[in-house]
């Protein structure tokens, strides 16, 4: 048996966990996983997800701290889109790992996940 060497720095460690923490909120999941799709306005997230519009200003905000998504400007409004386009397919492939994990948690035809 080999000894386990470290191979991450500390600072990968730390954007881990970071995606970690922005992942571990069911709020901030969903609205990772809608802005994989089209980016939106936090009204329209807010109304998605069934969440008051402070909620969403807030869980975006921590989101914005996380670096995953980006705020852009739109004359009085501001809509919100994933922060690189790398994250899209990692989410893709991160549900790919939950049906793995869960195969019973996506279900029928309406079920885009898989």
């Amino acid at each position: 048996m080999s000894t386990a060497t470290a191979t991450a720095t500390v600072t990968h460690t730390a954007a881990l966990a970071r995606l970690g923490r922005a992942l571990s909120d069911s709020t901030r999941a969903g609205v990772l996983l809608a802005l994989r799709e089209a980016p939106a306005y936090p009204s329209d997230l807010a109304d998605a997800l069934g969440v008051s519009r402070q909620v969403m200003s807030n869980q975006l905000a921590c989101l914005r701290g996380c670096g995953l998504v980006e705020a852009v400007p739109d004359g009085r409004r501001t809509w919100y889109r994933l922060a690189d386009s790398h994250l899209s397919p990692a989410l893709d492939e991160l549900l790919r790992v939950v049906l793995y994990v869960e195969p019973g948690c996506c279900a029928g035809e309406s079920c885009t996940c898989a």
